[in-house]
């Protein structure tokens, strides 16, 4: 099962925790605000920056499910 990355763009506040820790499954905006990256879909070797990413969200924006 393929691990996927989101972010709850309802919560996301703009720390930018996620791209410092995973700059290769986060992408900014001009405001500062993160996304995931292209689809979303984490290559196997990220797998273990995207759920660092989740765990050092201070907002809980960002969402990793499947693994």
């Amino acid at each position: 099962m393929s691990v996927r990355v989101r972010v709850d763009q309802e919560k996301c506040q703009g720390h930018n925790r996620c791209y410092s820790i995973a700059p290769d499954l986060f992408e900014l905006d001009d405001l500062g605000m993160s996304s995931a990256a292209g689809s979303g879909e984490v290559p196997a070797p990220l797998e273990a920056a995207a759920w660092r990413a989740e765990a050092n969200c201070p907002e809980h924006a960002v969402v990793v499910s499947g693994g």
